[in-house]
């Protein structure tokens, strides 16, 4: 296995991003789901002089991103927003995608359980059937209840996986499933075999080893159910704005060349935009906790 990280949590310039986590030790970036803000031959160049590779990508299911609308054209225009990530994997010799069939921040339902199963299986198969054809994995990632009302399980991600295609898969994410899985350990055995990636954050949604998950345990069982890929980094620090914070000068007050959007992102995941000497802090951690299991 390898380690990845995310770089959707901090605005910064991708060069920055890329710099820091090779510094640290990181094998791979898994970058964010917003093709149109990169130019992917000056973003593989930058990859390639530090040592770094593309792992995936993840999407970002904000504003009106959503496989399983009620309107149609909501829907198609949802699809090849999924297709254009994918397209941008394809263009940084990445591997994977892990995609978030619903609006994060969405807890109401368009249509009956019925409707809402055939539109997301219906989009999933368009997107499966391009990444095929671009040799890029899907894996289909459950958040919890407080983001979204539809796959918030394993056996959820499983169970649409399966309708969709033999190498269609799940990417499963600590932090979520240590809210809602029964047991994280065995949840992530049922998947053995359809594991595409796994994204990792504390219980407090921390870097690994600032909570209390048992990270060689977690490690372990996902090398037990024979994933090989990267582990990716998916911290997302709950800033303290009290004065009972322990983080000294981890607020970020004027973060620059974050849009509107990227700020609603990263606010309704629970967090603001964090100093870079904090981001840092936090994504040193991750990697002096993770590496040693990883290479165990």
């Amino acid at each position: 296995m390898e380690l990845a990280i995310h770089n959707w949590m901090r605005a910064e310039s991708i060069e920055t991003t890329i710099e820091r986590i090779a510094r640290l030790g990181y094998h791979k970036l898994e970058i964010a789901g917003e093709p149109g803000s990169y130019d992917t031959q000056k973003i593989g160049k930058l990859l390639k002089d530090h040592g770094i590779g593309c792992w995936g990508s993840v999407t970002l299911m904000m504003e009106e991103r959503n496989l399983l609308a009620a309107d149609e054209d909501q829907r198609a225009m949802s699809i090849q927003y999924v297709k254009d990530v994918v397209k941008m994997v394809k263009e940084l010799n990445g591997t994977m995608v892990s995609v978030v069939p619903g609006t994060v921040g969405k807890l109401v339902p368009d249509g009956r359980p019925e409707e809402e199963w055939e539109w997301a299986v219906s989009s999933m198969k368009e997107i499966y059937d391009y990444a095929e054809s671009q040799e890029i994995l899907i894996g289909i990632e459950p958040i919890n209840r407080f983001e979204t009302y539809f796959i918030n399980r394993g056996d959820q991600a499983l169970a649409l996986a399966k309708e969709v295609g033999p190498n269609c898969g799940v990417c499963l994410d600590v932090f979520h499933m240590n809210i809602e899985e029964d047991d994280t350990y065995d949840a992530i055995l049922r998947a053995k075999g359809r594991i595409n990636g796994i994204h990792v954050a504390d219980n407090n949604r921390m870097a690994p080893g600032m909570g209390k998950l048992n990270w060689p345990k977690i490690v372990d069982t996902v090398k037990e159910a024979g994933f090989d890929g990267a582990i990716s980094v998916e911290f997302c620090s709950p800033v303290d704005r009290t004065p009972a914070n322990p983080y000294i000068n981890s607020i970020d007050e004027k973060p620059e060349g974050l849009s509107a959007e990227q700020k609603k992102f990263i606010e309704d995941h629970g967090s603001t935009s964090v100093s870079e000497e904090f981001y840092t802090e936090l994504t040193r951690r991750s990697a002096e906790k993770l590496l040693p299991l990883i290479n165990g």
